[in-house]
């Protein structure tokens, strides 16, 4: 197909504008996904924690929130969303989620140069804002680890020839996981000892290890091992601190050569000794350890060969011995030089010389019979064996008949040799008294026969001690007194029993036994004798516990002893002082004497001396009342009168002399009873010149007049009666009065008229005496008061008064004018007033 110009130039402009068209046509999103995603970095410290802001990616974005629709941000790593950050859908805020970032467990291997960085891919949307955010978060470190050993305990060995500035490094040095200045920056030790000092080198990798640098000389055998702490040090502000045990171990070196104990040693022998007769013990020491302090024995070159052959030298144990027979009859003697050689030491030096004495008849010897258990010339002895027991027979052989022979035992302790019977040179050995392990263990003895002519003959013998269970445990104190305050806590330590038992092994290892009365409060470890309560002690339940304990050791038979312990409880101020009653009420009569004991307030305090002390006091009404302290007496100061004031309260107040004190408050009731101390008070009429109008035409029956009286006594005291004892005028009989009321009434017709007087008693029911008044009633009998002068002049005019009969309660009257019952219904009235 040819195309021309034209067409060609047709075709360029349609695909131009059909790629126009597609431009404007197509959404934004399809172009978006060629976009470059964007990176954020934000530095945020580990262990923030939850809702802690870490950025705006919006913000930092230059996101223009304006637009419509709005932005959406969301997390891709849905874990990493939910374990560290949140973001804010909405803004693109960055915070903190629910767990702490630690560095350590985020990023375990990286350095510091390397960072440790936490990465999130955020989306922005929706699809027409289309981005993808790469967010960085580099996690700062903080000094939130301390520097850790690797163990506990480090051990190291120095040897003790270690010359001055010998450096040892430390191979278990700390670890911390922080990085740079927190991490592991310095060590130190707690105590040098003034021998060792620390110092720190650092590796082409940055890692410290400390060195530990001898700055004295050492010696083993003074002190073989230091103990210190080393600490490691981060560089943190405030540093934090990693410590571990640090033993330092001094090892042996051969530094010490072997020394004889004796250098010098004499021994006689018989000619005629046997083969393998003990000459001598040549010991020496050598303090160091080991292989180093190993020592042989051995002849120096100096002592010939046969002589040599005829003493034999143990290397090992340095005992020498006859090896063989010595068939010499005249006397001589020997001189054996024996070196004592340790590694690489020059050999110490003995020298034993040995004298032979001439043998005339044969060789004397003293041959052993042994009846105890016997092993290498070791004789094994119970302690539990009684006085007397027997032990070996010595027989003296081959001595010369002619001369006179003493044979006797060297040594000490409770031994002895004794002729047997009438037998000729044979003795017994036997113990003189019981034996004690504890006083001594080992004994050795030695055999001595010798005769006028100087013959010494000698056998050695050891006696070991077997230990039993013959001791019983003894405590340090046989009485045990522990004083303990009241309300203690729990588990309280009261004390540590101590008892000891000199007997060996299991036979000696002591346990701890409570008594089977004890309470079971208390509680003893059984190994180490710490005696505790379990419970806290209350002195009021129960003041002194009383029980014993057992010391029990482990042999067979079992012994024991006991221990008497007493616990006194304390006394604390934890209770208050109690009133036996809730409160008190004391009747008393008035008028009762100034001071006068009212009534005694009984109260007890629990607690014991000042604590259990109770003083009591008035709170108020004290300028009235007052009480003893000691007894709790209530007195009155005056004395009181009931028809002031009948009836009293009073605050009565106990405290204690505790520290702090403890109080209690009652209340006292004092009521009055009344006493018979006011005589009755005539009301009306209201004096002896008054007088009263009668017509004579009153009739009898008439109430013409009424005596009124009171008092101010209660009860019987205040009970009134009224009598006529006197008059003037009339007849008797003439007037009655009512002995209840005081109305007195007109018995029979007035036939004169004049003046009238009637002396009336007026009583009460009082006891032991009843109280009165007289008062005169006067009655003028007439139609009308005409000349008042007139009657007063009669009414001051001396009057004879007649006694008045007793007409009509004759035989009522007690003996004497003024003791009389009007009333049948006495007692009534008295239980009223008592009631």
């Amino acid at each position: 197909i040819q195309y021309t110009t034209k067409d060609a130039t047709h075709n360029f402009i349609i695909i131009i504008a059909i790629y126009i068209l597609i431009l404007y046509t197509t959404p934004l999103s399809c172009l978006a996904n060629f976009s470059q995603a964007k990176e954020l970095i934000y530095k945020i410290k580990e262990g923030l924690p939850k809702g802690t802001f870490i950025g705006a990616i919006g913000v930092d974005l230059n996101l223009d929130f304006t637009v419509e629709p709005p932005f959406l941000f969301s997390l891709t790593q849905k874990k990493v969303s939910e374990q560290y950050v949140n973001i804010n859908n909405t803004t693109g805020e960055l915070y903190t989620s629910s767990a702490e970032i630690d560095r350590e467990t985020l990023c375990p291997y990286s350095s510091e140069e390397q960072g440790c960085f936490l990465s999130l891919d955020v989306f922005v949307l929706p699809q027409q804002y289309f981005q993808l955010v790469k967010v960085k978060l580099l996690i700062e470190d903080l000094n939130d680890n301390r520097p850790k050993f690797p163990t506990d305990e480090i051990r190291m060995f120095v040897p003790e020839n270690t010359p001055v500035n010998a450096r040892f490094a430390v191979e278990l040095s700390a670890v911390d996981p922080d990085l740079g200045i927190y991490g592991v920056q310095t060590y130190w030790l707690v105590n040098d000892f003034g021998v060792f000092t620390l110092d720190v080198e650092e590796n082409d990798g940055g890692e410290l290890t400390p060195f530990l640098i001898v700055t004295d000389f050492l010696d083993r055998e003074t002190q073989d091992e230091y103990v210190t702490d080393i600490i490691a040090e981060d560089g943190g502000t405030p540093p934090l601190l990693g410590a571990a045990t640090l033993k330092i171990a001094i090892t042996d070196v051969n530094d010490n050569c072997p020394k004889f104990t004796e250098s010098q040693i004499n021994v006689t022998l018989h000619g005629n000794s046997s083969k393998g007769a003990h000459l001598a013990h040549l010991h020496a020491f050598d303090p160091d350890l080991g292989a180093n302090a190993q020592i042989s024995y051995a002849y120096s070159e100096r002592v010939p060969r046969d002589t040599r052959s005829l003493f034999h030298l143990d290397k090992i144990t340095g005992r020498i011995k006859l090896a063989r027979k010595i068939d010499s009859f005249t006397s001589t003697f020997y001189k054996l030089t024996v070196l004592a050689s340790g590694p690489g030491c020059i050999p110490a030096v003995a020298t034993v010389t040995i004298y032979v004495i001439k043998v005339v008849a044969g060789p004397p010897t003293v041959m052993p019979r042994y009846i105890a258990p016997e092993k290498d010339g070791v004789v094994t002895l119970k302690e539990s064996e009684p006085a007397l027991s027997p032990i070996a027979f010595f027989t003296i052989k081959n001595m010369d008949k002619s001369r006179r022979l003493d044979c006797y035992l060297e040594g000490s302790g409770p031994f002895r040799l004794v002729p047997y019977q009438q037998l000729e040179n044979e003795y017994l050995l036997e113990t003189t008294n019981t034996l004690d392990y504890e006083m001594t263990s080992e004994y050795e003895l030695i055999v001595v026969a010798n005769n006028t002519q100087g013959l010494v003959i000698k056998a050695f013998l050891k006696v070991q001690v077997l230990d039993e269970n013959d001791n019983a445990p003894v405590f340090q104190q046989s009485l045990v007194e522990i004083s303990i305050e009241e309300n203690n806590s729990p588990n309280t330590f009261l004390t540590q029993f101590q008892a000891s038992d000199p007997d060996s092994e299991s036979r000696g290892e002591v346990i701890y036994i409570l008594g089977g009365d004890t309470p079971g409060i208390f509680v003893v470890d059984r190994l180490t004798g710490v005696l505790t309560v379990v419970t806290s002690l209350d002195r009021e339940e129960k003041e002194k516990y009383r029980f014993i304990v057992r010391a029990v050791d482990q042999g067979t038979p079992r012994r024991e002893s006991v221990a008497t312990v007493v616990v006194t409880v304390l006394d604390r101020n934890d209770n208050s002082p109690r009133f036996i009653n809730k409160d008190f009420t004391f009747f008393v009569p008035e008028n009762f004497p100034g001071y006068g004991e009212i009534g005694v307030l009984s109260v007890t305090d629990a607690d014991t001396g000042r604590n259990g002390w109770v003083a009591l006091s008035i709170i108020n009404g004290s300028d009235i009342f007052m009480i003893d302290t000691g007894r709790g007496a209530l007195r009155a100061k005056t004395p009181l009168d009931r028809e002031q004031q009948g009836t009293y309260q009073l605050w009565i107040e106990a405290a204690d002399g505790g520290e702090p004190a403890l109080s209690s408050v009652t209340m006292v009731t004092v009521l009055l009873l009344d006493v018979n101390d006011n005589p009755p008070i005539v009301l009306f009429p209201q004096s002896n010149q008054s007088y009263m109008l009668v017509l004579p035409s009153t009739t009898p029956g008439t109430s013409i007049a009424e005596v009124y009286a009171v008092d101010k006594d209660t009860g019987m005291n205040a009970v009134i009666a009224y009598s006529i004892i006197k008059r003037k005028g009339g007849e008797p009989g003439s007037f009655a009065i009512d002995p209840e009321t005081g109305n007195i009434t007109l018995k029979r017709e007035l036939s004169n008229r004049g003046l009238y007087s009637l002396l009336v008693k007026v009583s009460d029911h009082g006891q032991p005496e009843p109280l009165y008044s007289m008062v005169m009633v006067n009655f003028f009998v007439n139609e009308t008061v005409s000349n008042e002068s007139y009657i007063q002049s009669l009414l001051t005019r001396d009057i004879d008064i007649e006694v008045e009969e007793k007409p009509w309660y004759i035989g009522q009257m007690t003996d004497g004018p003024e003791r009389y019952e009007l009333f049948p219904c006495r007692p009534v009235l008295i239980a009223l007033s008592v009631a």
